[in-house]
């Protein structure tokens, strides 16, 4: 936002602010720098045919690879290059393939599935979520439409619905992984099943409490070359509502809590309902006489986003596509609602210290609100394609974008269409 300097200084200095308000991964990016005398415009990445007016950063490139799907969500692609996509509105997954540089439908994978939502290919199934169950399936002859569907946990197994009702599902070598977040904003729910990360043997028993103190994370993956169970998690919303703030003037909750980026590990609390951020008492919550052993055993984030971004999905990058970016992580923030001036709406590129494995600083690599803060998509998924790539959706213009890497000749003052200008 304009007028917000950077802090510069260490992920250490940054733990301890207590609002989780990280360096310059909160600043967003502006087409304007204003300086004493002078406006310059910022330069920019490529944006293909037919995408909108994102802000690009200098090196990459966004294509338009499939439009006209109604309600696309979560994207994950098999080990023979199809992509599919999950749709809860319409209770189906598609499968795509790439055509040329598109991605097309050649089938739908499976329907009936009121609320499908996450999924994870492992084992050669496709593993997927409901709001109350778990099912797997896979395709045997290659036309894309399942032909084998098991349901690994049933209805009643895990709670369902909710103000969060999205699933999470990490597939391990041992173990299914799945999130359940709060019912509302900041109900509490320690005494239920909810806001909880829960671990089953991969036949669906042994279900086992693994995190707690989560509010809505809806996917859930390894860091690459690691057990390392990672998610991010949105803020709640309201932060000063307690203190008098009202519609049009809301200059606390504007900028808390911060959408969270964690690593969940056995056994280990995060915080919600009770701590946000760094350690933060909700006001709500703040005379509770436990409230200084709730905050002492929160587990802070790994890594702060800027306050109701919605930091909503994530792949992490395996391959050599984008040069230095292996083991760094993408994701798609879908965007603010509870800010008076809206932020979010980005795709951020999350860079990881590769000795400590650890979250160091983060970059915005395409900003999809317009100068005027005009919603032009809001990502909801990243995947990493099989060359390197990443796709991400938009679930309200039904279209799905390829960033790619298309090097420094890229630095131009806004390409577009194709071309650097």
């Amino acid at each position: 936002m304009a007028g917000r300097m950077p802090i510069v200084g260490t992920v250490g200095l940054a733990v301890g602010l207590i609002t989780g308000c990280l360096t310059a991964q909160h600043q967003s990016p502006t087409p304007e720098v204003k300086g004493a005398a002078s406006v310059r415009t910022l330069r920019q990445g490529i944006r293909g045919e037919g995408v909108p007016a994102f802000w690009v950063r200098p090196g990459y490139r966004v294509d338009l690879v499939a439009e006209g799907i109604e309600n696309p969500r979560f994207m994950e692609f098999d080990d023979r290059g199809t992509l599919y996509l999950s749709r809860p509105q319409k209770g189906d997954i598609l499968a795509l393939r790439k055509r040329g540089e598109r991605y097309e439908v050649v089938n739908t994978f499976v329907s009936g599935y009121p609320t499908v939502h996450g999924m994870h290919f492992a084992d050669g199934w496709l593993w997927f979520t409901q709001t109350g169950a778990i099912h797997r399936a896979r395709d045997r002859n290659g036309d894309g439409k399942a032909d084998e569907v098991v349901t690994v946990i049933p209805e009643g197994s895990l709670p369902r619905g909710g103000g969060h009702w999205w699933r999470s599902i990490l597939v391990t070598d041992r173990y299914i992984y799945t999130g359940i977040g709060d019912a509302g904003n900041i109900n509490d729910e320690t005494a239920t099943e909810r806001q909880k990360i829960w671990r089953f043997r991969k036949d669906g028993t042994g279900k086992t409490l693994f995190a707690s103190g989560i509010r809505n994370t809806e996917k859930l993956r390894l860091r690459p070359g690691t057990q390392e169970v990672w998610g991010v998690d949105h803020g709640s919303d309201w932060f000063g509502r307690p203190l008098g703030e009202r519609a049009g003037f809301q200059p606390v909750t504007d900028f808390n809590p911060p959408d969270e980026l964690n690593h969940y590990e056995e056994g280990k609390f995060y915080g919600h309902p009770f701590i946000v951020g760094n350690r933060l008492p909700r006001i709500e919550y703040h005379q509770r006489p436990d409230i200084l052993e709730l905050a002492a055993k929160t587990e802070p984030p790994a890594w702060s986003f800027g306050a109701h971004w919605a930091a909503n999905s994530f792949t992490f990058l395996t391959k050599t596509h984008f040069p230095g970016h292996q083991g760094d992580m993408f994701v798609a923030c879908r965007g603010s609602w509870n800010r008076s001036v809206p932020d979010g709406y980005r795709v951020e590129r999350v860079l990881f210290d590769q000795v400590t494995g650890r979250p160091y600083g983060s970059l915005t690599i395409v900003k999809t609100l317009s100068p005027e803060n005009r919603v032009l998509a809001r990502p909801v998924d990243c995947v990493e394609a099989p060359d390197g790539s990443v796709l991400f959706t938009c679930d309200t213009t039904n279209r799905i974008y390829r960033i790619s890497w298309a090097g420094q000749e890229s630095k131009s003052e806004g390409g577009v269409n194709g071309k650097a200008r």
